[in-house]
């Protein structure tokens, strides 16, 4: 019959409670005698299991998830070792080693929690038996089921059993032993029998066991085979062991307890297992006083067992910081690993890791390479065009000798950086589709959005990628589903299995809405995917943009209003049948001053496109013919817009940039009857203004030579004869406001002149990185801006970036002339 403890909290006792259940194992043997449960006096035990409660003040929370591996599809049996012995000059004596053959890893859940009413300082733990406890698992399902990968949550998973691909590279040195938990060496699994003699043992000793016996034990019992650490951890003696080994922490030796967190990680001991907090804080009180070999060892057993310790790896940043010239190759890999796995580290320390990664950047390895650019991406740290290039000239002629897992690590900070390096992305080509049915469906992601972000267009590796992943999108998150689509779309490429491949996708949309809930930026950033390749599907349109998902998105981190406001934009013009949510007007209004505010400031004052405008104003006549502006504000870049009559003469349209331009727009948005005064029929007719007409007189007219040439080959047309010598135009609206009688408003006014028919030109003064690279291929969004405007009506003229950087270099008459045929062929003249 199984029991419950029941105890006093330990002072100072840091931990959070989980959840503990346990079946007992039938027909075992027991060693311990065991209180009938009449003799307890407790009326409610009516059956054989226990519960154990065992609480901590100031708990703290980790958590850990369980993914299965993120980048391959297969696993191979993995071996644990024990602690082996303790380090020399250690007062204790040295544990025996046991060997374990650890074929799965299982996983439990269970609660403890210390009572306070209860004294620790008696040498016999109160039992205390209750109703059997199953508030985590079942009589027949003790362990708890493995969630869907498809249902897994967007975050970084934390179990450590996810991770083996990225520890590979601890195998490559022999260095990495004292560094880093070693799972290489098999150990000969404990006897049962022993097993029930060292519980025993616990139970009769109780607090008279000393830390050198509470070591050895937890050594020997680590090395249990695997399908019996669930039932060990359900054991009483075993909850003894772990409550003696707190309340004596400060009697071991730091080599002692890194030998116990050993045991714990062979046990997989949840993270929120109660001794962990306390443990945490001791080794953050002695984390001064040890070595940097075993400031590396602790962290990477925290991190092996999926413990958030930020007050430990506060500290040991700190020191690194201090010592970071003293720290060799493999030191300095297993630091970027742990600052990788932590994601965080100060910008001063990582800067000065950057140093020693270009220092050694010859000796380290391809597996070691992969650490050390993941471990950068992991903590947001951008390496220099130097650190990037040298990493690309290391790893590209042996390409093919690096592992999936370090090859996607290096992809993930060449995109994080957007260095180029035309070498690597040559070999991507040789080494990446034969691998892609062998890569899980994570690493096919990142191998994706790596090209979209570098605007590297491999149809080979698109296309072997494409293929793949109908099969497995079930097992996309939402996040990776979000990806794909906005790897394709972005790229502007359509596979050669292009409806299956994107079907597929969509309806895995359709299957993770509950998790947009939590994560609402993965449903906008596949949406904005399908609407470059002008795909909507109306019922996710009509979520995205409903007030109760925008007011999600604005809970988050990001700032999407940009995405909300594009996505908006395109429906309205590509989906004239859809009926569903829109944004609201207030909403638009606010995302395109924002927008508007930024093109003011950084694109239309680009030495490029002001070269252009310069140019056409020359050609055409003047700043009226021409619109530096946003047609399609939603599309986030700019246009240079021109209309032309029938005859491919040049309209003016821009009258903006006339002097009195504020007046007439004034004059013109009142629309009411009004008397104009003399001084400005005096302007308006006669250019001039009577207060200032001597200052105007003594002034030369300045015309440029295309500004005459413009008007001597443009026929006369209406529009001319109502533009005064001063550039003021009298539009229909102005005449109207000067003309209607005050007295008179219901007089109807007579029906409008007819307008010439004209071409609206949106020219494009394009930049390299609106293509591919190295190509003439659009981007999606680029693409979808075009096709956007030929629907309303524009010719689009692009000014193409290899050809216009190459002008820059040549005489102004040559530039001219090629905007002017830009601008005058675009048109086939009648």
């Amino acid at each position: 019959m199984t029991t419950v403890i029941i105890c006093r909290r330990l002072p100072g006792g840091v931990s959070r409670a989980a959840t503990f259940s346990t079946v007992s194992r039938s027909g075992a043997k027991k060693m311990i005698p065991r209180r009938k449960p009449e003799e307890d006096g407790n009326p409610q035990v009516t059956d054989t299991k226990a519960e154990v409660i065992l609480r901590l003040q100031n708990p703290v929370e980790y958590r850990i998830f369980y993914s299965p591996s993120a980048y391959m599809a297969t696993k191979t049996t993995s071996y644990q070792n024990a602690a082996g012995s303790h380090a020399a000059g250690d007062e204790r004596p040295s544990v025996s080693k046991f060997s374990s053959i650890v074929t799965k890893q299982v996983q439990n859940t269970y609660s403890i929690t210390w009572h306070r009413s209860l004294s620790t300082k008696s040498t016999m733990l109160h039992l205390e038996f209750s109703k059997p406890f199953s508030t985590q698992a079942s009589l027949k399902q003790p362990v708890e089921p493995k969630p869907k990968r498809d249902e897994m949550p967007d975050v970084e998973v934390q179990a450590y059993h996810s991770k083996e691909d990225s520890r590979i590279f601890q195998k490559q040195r022999p260095e990495y032993s004292c560094l880093c938990y070693d799972t290489s060496t098999p150990m000969e699994p404990l006897p049962l029998e022993e097993r029930d003699l060292i519980l025993h043992s616990i139970s009769t000793l109780k607090s008279e066991l000393v830390p050198g016996t509470i070591v050895e034990y937890f050594c020997k019992l680590s090395c249990l085979p695997v399908e019996q650490h669930t039932s060990l951890k359900s054991h009483v003696e075993f909850m003894m062991l772990c409550h003696y080994s707190v309340k004596k922490i400060k009697m071991f030796s730091t080599s002692e307890l890194i030998v116990i967190l050993k045991a714990l990680v062979r046990l997989t001991v949840l993270p929120n297992h109660f001794v962990m907090s306390t443990y945490e804080r001791e080794f953050c009180l002695r984390a001064w006083t040890m070595n940097l070999e075993q400031l590396l060892l602790v962290a990477d057993l925290w991190r092996y067992l999926g413990c958030n310790v930020p007050h430990y790896l506060r500290i040991f940043l700190s020191y690194m910081s201090m010592h970071w010239e003293s720290l060799t190759l493999p030191q300095l890999v297993q630091l970027m690993y742990i600052i990788g796995e932590g994601r965080n580290a100060p910008q001063d320390l990582m800067r000065k890791l950057e140093t020693l990664v270009l220092v050694n950047l010859d000796s380290f390895n391809l597996e070691e390479i992969g650490t050390i650019c993941l471990g950068a991406f992991k903590a947001h740290y951008c390496f220099s065009e130097q650190v990037m290039k040298g990493i690309g000239d290391k790893i590209s002629p042996r390409l093919e000798d690096i592992s999936s897992c370090a090859l996607v690590n290096v992809l993930k900070m060449f995109r994080y950086t957007h260095v180029d390096h035309a070498d690597f992305v040559k070999q991507l080509e040789k080494v990446v589709p034969p691998r892609i049915p062998s890569i899980g469906i994570q690493g096919i992601m990142h191998i994706s959005l790596s090209c979209a972000a570098l605007r590297y267009l491999s149809k080979c590796i698109l296309n072997a990628v494409a293929a793949s992943v109908p099969s497995r999108v079930t097992y996309c998150r939402s996040k990776d589903t979000a990806k794909f689509l906005w790897s394709y779309g972005s790229l502007n490429y359509e596979p050669p299995n292009g409806e299956r491949f994107y079907n597929s996708l969509i309806e895995q949309l359709r299957r993770q809405l509950h998790e947009f809930r939590k994560f609402p930026q993965h449903l906008l950033t596949g949406l904005l995917g399908l609407a470059f390749t002008e795909r909507y599907p109306y019922d996710l349109i009509n979520y995205a943009l409903n007030n109760e998902f925008i007011q999600l998105i604005n809970k988050t981190r990001f700032d999407l209003k940009r995405d909300l406001f594009t996505l908006d934009g395109s429906v309205e013009i590509e989906c004239p049948d859809y009926k569903g949510n829109r944004l609201a007007p207030q909403f638009r209004q606010e995302a395109t001053e924002v927008l508007l505010s930024f093109a003011e400031r950084e694109i239309y004052v680009k030495p490029e496109v002001q070269e252009v405008l310069a140019i056409l104003e020359n050609i055409l006549g003047g700043p009226k013919y021409v619109k530096n502006h946003m047609i399609l504000p939603h599309t986030r870049t700019n246009d240079l817009e021109v209309h032309l009559d029938p005859d491919r003469n040049p309209i003016p349209f821009n009258f903006k940039t006339a002097p009195v331009d504020k007046q007439v727009v004034k004059d013109e948005q009142k629309d009411i009857g009004k008397s104009p005064s003399d001084d400005l029929m005096n302007q308006l007719l006669n250019g001039k203004s009577s207060g200032r007409s001597s200052e105007i007189d003594d002034k030369t007219e300045v015309q440029t030579h295309g500004q005459k040439r413009a008007r001597d080959e443009q026929a006369p047309s209406p529009v001319d004869y109502f533009a005064s010598p001063d550039g003021v135009p009298l539009t229909d609206s102005l005449l109207k406001v000067l003309t209607k009688s005050a007295t008179s408003p219901e007089h109807p006014s007579s029906p409008p002149t007819p307008q010439p028919a004209k071409v609206k030109l949106a020219i494009q003064v394009v930049a390299r990185n609106h293509y591919c690279y190295k190509t003439k291929h659009l981007l999606g969004l680029h693409s979808m801006k075009r096709r956007q405007l030929r629907r309303l009506g524009y010719v689009v003229v692009d000014v193409e970036f290899w050809d216009w950087f190459q002008l820059l270099r040549e005489t102004q008459a040559k530039r001219v002339n090629y905007l002017r045929h830009k601008v005058f062929d675009s048109i086939p003249k009648k």
